[in-house]
């Protein structure tokens, strides 16, 4: 793990950044060739890996980028805390603002229960859309990081930023897997299915790119943008994945999945950052 911080210390922060997240991309890409090996998901499974995403969410927008934007801020007590409140703030409208404009479905709704402006789009468009709407907090987290690092932040650290990448990749395995099987399921080819659950994470490499130019291009936005992140990513737990797993009869499932994964992600981030 060393080595792999070295190196990413040794190049560009926007290029570390893209690598980064093509590695969270990769394990989507991973998850989503599952389909290609199992013919369904148990739903208890399904609601399980769920859990588990959000678990790893809510811990990486605390330990990852709400205590280090509130460390970084200038001034003290209340003061202290405001860029983190209004980053946190904006954050999650924006989010909102994408969830009422993005035409999406949730992996358990019906198509009737499609949010968003209404359109003819298929449900593979919209099951894949309501994935990349989680995924677009999730990269910008990790490239504001690396950003924030290269303007030489207190607070922000290589090791930091890797440990949210790693956390967020082990999240998209099972996210990957979770959009691949229900689409699957729905009549798709098993390749079908697989390029629509690896497209859900595209659009982390791109969210991880702007986030870290933006940080190094405009340094003092450094504490809004890690609370911004955060804000995204609470939004999208509470909107969209908590939601997914409240269907059906599995809730305790989904809630253990949540713990395990907030505990992996809050030890690798105290371990590695």
């Amino acid at each position: 793990m060393e080595q792999i911080i070295s190196y990413f210390e040794s190049i560009d922060p926007v290029l570390a950044a893209f690598y980064a997240t093509l590695f969270t991309w990769g394990l989507t890409a991973a998850g989503a060739a599952l389909v290609f090996l199992f013919k369904t998901l148990n739903r208890a499974v399904l609601d399980g890996m769920l859990g588990f995403t959000g678990g790893v969410m809510v811990a990486a927008s605390f330990w990852s980028l709400l205590a280090p934007g509130i460390e970084m801020s200038p001034g003290e007590g209340f003061e202290k805390v405001i860029p983190a409140a209004v980053g946190f703030l904006l954050g999650a409208a924006f989010i909102f603002g994408l969830d009422k404009i993005l035409p999406h479905l949730h992996i358990n709704f019906k198509e009737s229960e499609a949010e968003g402006v209404k359109t003819p789009w298929h449900r593979t468009t919209l099951l894949t859309l309501a994935i990349t709407l989680h995924n677009i907090p999730e990269g910008l987290a990790v490239g504001v990081l690396f950003g924030g690092v290269a303007a030489g932040f207190d607070g922000a650290s290589i090791g930091g930023a890797v440990a949210l990448a790693l956390g967020i990749g082990l999240q998209n395995f099972p996210e990957g897997f979770a959009v691949a099987m229900p689409l699957r399921r729905h009549g798709l080819s098993r390749t079908k299915s697989f390029m629509f659950g690896q497209a859900s994470a595209l659009v982390e490499p791109i969210a991880a790119v702007l986030g870290a130019w933006a940080v190094m291009t405009f340094q003092p936005i450094l504490p809004y943008a890690l609370s911004f992140a955060a804000g995204a990513m609470i939004f999208v737990v509470v909107e969209e994945v908590i939601p997914e797993t409240q269907q059906d009869k599995y809730t305790d499932i989904a809630t253990m999945g949540f713990i395990g994964g907030f505990i992996i992600m809050m030890t690798l981030d105290v371990g590695l950052g």
